[in-house]
């Protein structure tokens, strides 16, 4: 569902006249206003401007003001509370479950705690990104300190808005190919953040699933293109240098999983794999359950998939990304720029099986395989 457009900002109320910006430049020279001092922009009608500004207009100029003071990286003034937005993907702090108490639990290790000593303003998208954009812009308009977004469209939508606001994403698989970061080193700009993935996890994951399932030769793959992930191309390669046949069933919102499920029954796939994506992770009861009624061994890319009823999943613990996204946070507060913090990367990767789901599909799971395991559901 679109979004319809936003009111413009104005001074008076109205909708607004566009003025130019080199108009502004002309009547304000931030550069040169003392630091601490309130600035009041206003026009009048009968001055010939227009006297108001679009909202994309009000936030250019409210990051340049912010660009004036001299102030390290949107650091803390003394005894001020920092305010913290978040961009969420699912559309509610109960759907996004374990990652929201997770994240929120990294904060409160830190001293950060909502309404006392810090600020957090929660903005959901309900699987639907294009919403991003304009909770971004909410979010620079209530002065926030720091911007975190919990995947890449909505990095990618916040890094759109502001070029000065730090911006801190949470799960993006590879920053650099999405140009987030100039390297996982030093990011560079007003990006940093975690990554949740390390080289050739795609490729692991196939392989695993090659092991759990010897006869796999045709594999399905559910898919979101609205992602923004390069892992189609990764699981095709990794498929393919395994001697399976890939077939990616897309699926761009919500409604259309049942569709795509019913094209794999029709295929007669030997597996099917799920594409690590926010969206898709959401329908992951419906997926397993799907799974387990068609007698299909499913590999999910997050863990708590295999809770769901997935066969089989290997992956970083992502609620655990999140907790230690906090303390990104919580350097950037205390005046590091986020450019020169690395992104960082997950630390340990578990494998999930279970057991009651591989006993339903008829699936022997090796011995050596089990040991591997960090967690087996009975």
């Amino acid at each position: 569902m679109a979004l319809s457009a936003q009111p413009s900002l104005s001074v008076h109320g109205r909708p607004s006249a566009d003025i130019g910006s080199h108009r502004w430049r002309r009547l304000l020279d931030l550069s040169r206003i003392a630091p601490g001092r309130k600035v009041l922009v206003c026009g009048s009608h009968n001055a010939g401007f227009g006297g108001q500004m679009h909202r994309r207009e009000f936030i250019g100029l409210a990051g340049f003001a912010s660009m004036a003071w001299p102030l390290p990286a949107q650091a803390q003034r003394p005894n001020q509370i920092p305010k913290i937005g978040m961009l969420w993907h699912a559309g509610s702090a109960n759907e996004e479950g374990n990652y929201f108490t997770s994240l929120m639990r990294g904060f409160a290790d830190l001293g950060y705690v909502d309404g006392k000593t810090a600020l957090f303003e929660h903005r959901y998208a309900d699987e639907q990104y294009d919403r991003f954009s304009n909770m971004a812009e909410e979010l620079v308009l209530t002065n926030v300190n720091v911007i975190m977004a919990s995947i890449l469209p909505a990095a990618r939508a916040a890094a759109q808005i502001t070029k000065t606001i730090p911006i801190v994403f949470v799960i993006v698989s590879d920053p650099v190919t999405s140009g987030l970061a100039d390297s996982l080193a030093r990011p560079g700009r007003n990006l940093t953040g975690m990554s949740n993935v390390a080289d050739d996890l795609t490729a692991k994951r196939v392989q695993i699933f090659k092991q759990v399932i010897p006869g796999l030769r045709r594999m399905g793959l559910i898919f979101n293109p609205e992602a923004q992930s390069p892992v189609r191309d990764e699981y095709r390669a990794a498929a393919t240098a395994l001697g399976i046949e890939p077939t990616v069933l897309e699926v761009r919102s919500p409604a259309d999983i049942d569709e795509a499920l019913t094209n794999a029954v029709a295929l007669r796939f030997d597996g099917v794999a799920a594409a690590p994506d926010s969206m898709i992770f959401n329908a992951r009861e419906r997926l397993a359950a799907w799974a387990l009624r068609h007698r299909v061994p499913m590999m999910g890319a997050n863990l708590d998939t295999v809770q769901a009823g997935a066969l089989i999943a290997y992956g970083p613990n992502h609620a655990d990304i999140f907790r230690r996204s906090a303390a990104i946070v919580d350097k950037i507060l205390k005046g590091e720029k986020p450019g020169d913090i690395p992104v960082q990367r997950p630390v340990k990767f578990n494998l999930r099986v279970n057991l009651k789901t591989a006993k339903v599909l008829g699936v022997d799971i090796s011995p050596a395989l089990l040991a591997l395991a960090d967690e087996v559901i009975e």
